[in-house]
């Protein structure tokens, strides 16, 4: 398992924790206000949360409705890491096909040094076919250039004057530093990435994957955990899902679906992260948008009557 301070907040084997993504907010329409985040991202830390994280989105495209947290995430994970003192900073996620590997490799290893390594690097393809030709990238082969950024990105932070001959460049007589604090920084791929599940367990220290129905998500729990045992044995390889929430004031209200997520009072939220908890996720991130009520009362409240479940 990584030694990277901000992995071991997050995942353990059979253990669930639980973290918040940003915007913490509830908002309609597809840009946030960003009003009081440095202080809920504190009490969040403070109320026992495991993870902060945050959003790359490059460009705002009406046809997703959706910009995240709006600036830039090495940025604001640099901001925010300064606010805060122990609680993990993960992304979900770092869109690699967009971005040089060298870059990410000095972005990552900086967030990495100055947090003290709570930084978790969540990464993936990319599905917004508008930022492609942005970019001077091609959409169609983002899952090849996945594959070599990737590759690129883990030998440059792993060996002292590597060197590298890739499509995406070739260093040789020089060295990127920092360094990570612990040798790597731990990488969760996102969804599939346009990969295969038995290279994602082959190359990834875990897997970042969607909310579905029960039934659904235990399948997709016994695959990667089979998975891993097959490609990486004796090594334990964390299942994280995402889930939209709206916090019901009655702590007994049923449990509606939402967008990726659902409508419930916090029994039935416990209920439902217990369920989680017995086949095998390991992290759930919580996304406040869809809220009726403000961020600030359903993220005190999940953090009062629903975390001292999964300390």
């Amino acid at each position: 398992m990584p030694k990277n301070s901000g992995f071991q907040r997050m995942f353990a084997p059979d253990c669930l924790t639980l973290g918040v993504t940003f915007p913490i907010e509830a908002y309609k329409g597809s840009i946030p206000s960003m009003t009081r985040q440095t202080e809920l991202a504190q009490r969040a830390e403070k109320l026992g949360f495991a993870a902060l994280w945050f959003r790359d989105v490059p460009l705002y495209d009406p046809s997703f409705g959706d910009v995240g947290q709006i600036y830039d995430p090495w940025v604001y994970l640099g901001f925010i890491a300064a606010q805060t003192n122990a609680i993990a900073l993960a992304t979900g996620s770092i869109i690699l096909p967009l971005r040089h590997p060298l870059h990410i490799a000095k972005a990552a290893a900086s967030v990495d040094q100055l947090s003290g390594g709570r930084l978790v690097l969540g990464i993936a393809t990319g599905d917004r076919p508008v930022e492609f030709p942005a970019f001077g990238v091609d959409f169609e082969t983002r899952g090849e250039r996945f594959r070599e950024t990737l590759a690129y990105f883990q030998q440059a932070l792993a060996e002292e004057f590597p060197v590298i001959r890739s499509p995406l460049g070739k260093l040789e007589g020089g060295d990127l530093i920092p360094k990570p604090t612990n040798g790597a920084i731990p990488v969760l791929v996102t969804g599939h990435s346009q990969q295969s599940l038995e290279w994602i367990a082959a190359h990834a220290d875990g897997w970042l994957y969607y909310p579905r129905h029960p039934q659904m998500q235990q399948h997709y729990v016994r695959q990667w955990q089979e998975l891993t045992a097959e490609h990486a044995p004796g090594v334990f390889k964390p299942f994280a899902q995402s889930l939209y929430v709206d916090l019901a004031e009655d702590p007994d209200s049923p449990v509606m679906p939402i967008h990726l997520g659902y409508r419930l009072g916090r029994n039935r939220l416990i209920d439902l992260l217990q369920a989680l908890e017995v086949m095998g996720v390991n992290h759930v991130v919580f996304n406040l948008k869809y809220g009726q009520r403000p961020a600030s009362e359903v993220l005190e409240e999940i953090g009062q009557a629903v975390l001292p479940h999964y300390h």
